[in-house]
């Protein structure tokens, strides 16, 4: 049985054959995928302090900036490989 874990990978966003931020990005663009993680990073560290478990909220808010992280690079890194093929 998969292990779940209520930051990294909730059992309710993984109901289905893809995980729902996947689902997401592949319905949206990348500059719309960049506002929804800060969205979601705004909202998380908005409301820590108002939580049972604020810890949660924190990792929460870690997890779409770490993801937003990984995006951008992504994008640069596509960029960049792109730039350096029309040199």
């Amino acid at each position: 049985m998969e292990e779940f874990d209520k930051i990294q990978k909730p059992s309710h966003y993984n109901q289905g054959s893809i995980e729902t931020i996947d689902l997401i990005k592949g319905s949206i663009t990348p500059k719309e995928l960049e506002g929804y993680l800060k969205g979601n990073i705004i909202k998380y560290l908005s409301r820590y302090n108002y939580k049972k478990e604020p810890l949660n909220d924190l990792y929460k808010a870690r997890w779409y900036f770490k993801r937003l992280i990984k995006e951008l690079e992504n994008q640069w890194d596509i960029r960049n490989s792109t730039e350096e093929g029309e040199r």
